[in-house]
């Protein structure tokens, strides 16, 4: 044979496998793509591929098969929601599913026994929650439980040297613990897990809350509560649709943190810190809120405050003309809001400020800060990844500001987004989390 000849057989019997082996993928992708059957191929290189990052929150879809239960959740609403993407980040982590948990309807901080449960179920949509979460996180029913085996009991670390470090080893090592493994209940005791160490990403926990669907009856409430807004404004307009439907109608919300606790604590907070842009009060708030750029009055207020404020007209005093304060009793909903516990009436308002056209809160606040990582995600799904250059599309749709920091010389509040790059919610906690804009760029 000649060397030619040779050369020339070599490369055939090169060439033919690398041929046959593109033939074989591309047959292959066109069957997983049409049989549902070897989905389970697909699944399993996913898997893989998730398994082996180095980032603690990336994993697979978890199985729904193996269960963490956690301790009932309790504090204020904002806090058990944050307590509650906790729980489900960490059975993710443990690649399970999360047991439907107990959230705490009333507010009570130090007789636990008192605290009276609510079920997952008769607060948000479970089907829903796990239906736009599937392949994130999962929330499982005790029904689901075969029984067979004891739970296997973690006791969640507590106290100074139980650092962040160290509370994120022993996950890995139950992740790593193959006895842990096999055993379909794990459960977590301890601490409220509001309080366990966080190592979850801001972006993990806005989504988990974008799966937070209210069930039905509450969510119509919410509506109504709304609708009424809308309706006030329109009668300070004058401006009632001839067809009878109901056009949106612009409202600024504002989460108003002036009750005699708040104070005290924020007081406090800022002695320690040394800080001065904590507690706001009433005034400040108002002044800041008039010079709000862009208003366009008469405007509808809705004013957030805690019952104890409710029998204080005062609240009400004080605010520029073209802006109309309202609060749940002088709106005519407070019918509504009494036949539920604290924890869905703060779950209505909460609701109310997040839809807003315009909302002010406190950037010290949780419930003002999740309102603002609510809206903020909300602009991020729509498009508006720079949400300081995009203000004037945003047509004043879905601003936030803080009342507590000055915005510029001309007396504005700033204008406030969170940061969704943030590792872990420690700077919403401290009310550092915040992307300032200039509060009247819209000016410019």
């Amino acid at each position: 044979m000649s060397w030619a000849n040779w050369r020339v057989r070599s490369y055939d019997f090169q060439i033919k496998p690398i041929i046959a082996l593109v033939i074989f993928i591309v047959f292959l992708r066109t069957i997983l793509s049409t049989s549902p059957s070897l989905a389970w191929f697909e699944q399993m290189i996913s898997t893989y591929g998730a398994t082996h990052s180095s980032k603690p929150n990336l994993r697979a879809d978890v199985r729904k098969d193996k269960f963490l239960e956690v301790p009932q959740i309790v504090w204020g609403l904002n806090n058990q929601k944050i307590a509650l993407a906790r729980s489900l980040l960490t059975a993710r982590f443990l690649n399970r599913t999360l047991l439907m948990p107990s959230f705490s309807a009333s507010l009570i901080y130090k007789e636990v026994e008192l605290l009276q449960p609510m079920q997952f179920n008769k607060f948000f949509d479970f089907e829903k929650f796990n239906s736009i979460c599937d392949g994130f996180v999962q929330l499982g029913q005790y029904s689901e439980l075969s029984n067979k085996t004891e739970p296997f009991v973690i006791q969640k670390g507590s106290g100074r040297k139980w650092t962040k470090e160290r509370d994120l080893r022993h996950l890995k090592e139950i992740v790593n613990d193959n006895k842990v493994h096999d055993l379909e209940l794990v459960r977590i005791e301890g601490k409220n897990p509001f309080l366990w160490q966080d190592h979850w990403p801001v972006r993990d926990y806005a989504e988990i809350f974008g799966c937070l669907v209210l069930i039905n009856e509450i969510e119509n409430d919410v509506v109504k509560v709304i609708s009424k807004i809308g309706e006030m404004s329109l009668k300070a307009k004058n401006n009632t649709d001839a067809s009878g439907s109901n056009p949106v109608v612009p409202y600024i919300a504002v989460h108003m943190r002036i009750e005699k606790d708040w104070m005290i604590h924020c007081k406090k907070w800022e002695q320690r810190s040394r800080l001065n842009q904590i507690c706001s009060s009433k005034k400040e708030i108002l002044d800041r809120v008039s010079h709000i750029a862009g208003l366009n009055p008469p405007t509808v207020v809705y004013v957030a405050i805690a019952d104890s404020l409710l029998e204080d007209d005062s609240v009400l005093e004080g605010w520029k003309v073209g802006l109309m304060p309202y609060e749940k009793k002088r709106l005519g909903v407070w019918e509504i809001y009494k036949k539920y516990p604290y924890l869905i009436q703060s779950a209505i308002d909460f609701e109310v400020c997040s839809r807003a056209d315009i909302f002010v809160g406190n950037t010290y606040s949780t419930f003002s800060s999740l309102v603002v990582l609510s809206r903020t995600h909300k602009l991020l799904k729509l498009g508006f990844t720079d949400l300081c250059r995009n203000h004037d599309q945003l047509a004043i749709r879905f601003i936030s500001y803080a009342y507590n920091i000055l915005g510029d010389k001309n007396g504005a509040p700033k204008q406030w987004s969170t940061d969704m790059a943030d590792s872990n919610l420690l700077k919403i906690s401290f009310g550092t989390n915040n992307i300032s804009c200039d509060a009247n760029m819209s000016n410019s």
